[in-house]
């Protein structure tokens, strides 16, 4: 399925204050020059607080993360769970078709949507509450047939059932997620066949049908008020510190060893060497510019791993061309590198390489690319 951006674009896209605090904090999971492996968790919080995602939202995130705006738009259009197009206010309806609820009445449930939201799907009903698609598995091929809805899933439908559901978040209610024919999780109909003493006293719902409940947090999109922001890897100065630093939670304690085993354990392990803490790479400041030469800056985004955002700040250090780029000294990568957000960036890529050639009139495979790209897009 081609799957492209939506014709009709909102003009920008921020996070709330709570959902950048957030966003901002599940970076700091990664080590320095890593933090595009946030992509997935960023783009899917953007989409929880728009409902979808806008090109906007997509290359707000690929700033945060200092990546190019392509790479950013790949992952957003590769994963079917993110939305490219405006969903229902209340509720987007993800009808699971393949084989196991295709042969217990998902084309029933499709019908449903068809009458109740609008005859093709990524359309947004005429009250604007509700949209919905057809899927591939959802993994719940025993509670067949099934939809996600939100967050949660909606088990062991029956079209009287889906319209129901669907009536009831059109009114304002928020319908108990679940299986809907009684059934407490994936048991047989008939009852269990097994572990029959656990079948008195249960509760009412299974655990993730009752935490779904208690907290609300069912159709209602994540705003970043659910539960507190935990970054215990971060300290007081917001800087991430180690895993064995104060701040960082205590380890489990571990379970008491025989004295005998603790013995031989002992004997049998001897002290690595402790190793000298790696020196500071020396530092020196490459030349600089106040401004491009003629007023002609290069394109410095066609370096890979420079977007606008990182261009912008090397503009700002005064770095216009590749030529500068590619004269950099060891030294120099060090004082540049000090002097970016994701540090290793400059040799991971392999800038001064890039810039060399770009510099002589040449062409990399990158810079092809990337014009193409841009061709495309114009």
């Amino acid at each position: 399925m081609l799957r492209r951006l939506h014709p009709d674009q909102p003009e920008n896209f921020a996070f709330t204050p709570a959902n950048l605090a957030w966003a901002e904090g599940q970076i700091t999971k990664y080590p320095d020059g890593r933090q595009a492996s946030a992509i997935i968790p960023l783009l899917w919080r953007a989409q929880e607080q728009e409902g979808w995602l806008s090109r906007a939202a997509i290359e707000s995130v690929a700033d945060m993360l200092g990546m190019a705006y392509i790479r950013a738009l790949e992952v957003a259009s590769f994963y079917f769970m993110f939305q490219l197009q405006p969903v229902g206010s209340v509720a987007h309806i993800q009808i699971c078709g393949t084989t196991s609820c295709m042969i217990c009445g998902a084309e029933d449930l499709v019908a449903v949507c068809r009458e109740k939201i609008a005859e093709k799907p990524h359309v947004v009903s005429d009250d604007g509450k509700f949209s919905w698609e057809e899927v591939e598995c959802l993994g719940s091929c025993t509670n067949a047939p099934m939809a996600q809805i939100g967050k949660d899933y909606y088990e062991d439908l029956t079209t009287e059932s889906l319209a129901r559901v669907i009536d009831e978040m059109a009114a304002g209610k928020v319908p108990t997620p679940g299986p809907q024919n009684g059934r407490y999780a994936c048991e047989p109909l008939s009852g269990l066949t097994s572990l029959t003493e656990y079948d008195s006293g249960k509760p009412a719902q299974n655990a993730s049908v009752a935490l779904a409940t208690d907290i609300g947090d069912t159709i209602k999109r994540i705003d970043g008020s659910e539960v507190p922001l935990l970054t215990p890897w971060v300290g007081k100065d917001g800087k991430v510190v180690s895993r064995d630093a104060k701040d960082m939670p205590p380890p489990a304690p571990e379970t008491p060893k025989p004295a005998v085993k603790q013995a031989a354990e002992a004997k049998a392990t001897k002290p690595a060497p402790a190793k000298p803490a790696p020196e500071a790479a020396a530092e020196e400041a490459p030349d600089t510019l106040d401004a491009p030469r003629d007023g002609n800056a290069d394109d410095l985004k066609l370096l890979k791993g420079v977007g606008p955002k990182l261009e912008q700040t090397l503009n700002e250090l005064g770095f216009y061309h590749f030529d500068q780029i590619a004269a950099w000294s060891p030294e120099q990568v060090a004082w540049v590198d000090s002097r970016l957000k994701f540090k290793g960036r400059i040799e991971r890529d392999g800038w001064i390489a890039q810039a060399a050639d770009l510099a002589a009139g040449k062409e990399t495979e990158f810079a092809k690319r990337t014009r193409k790209d841009g061709a495309n897009e114009d």
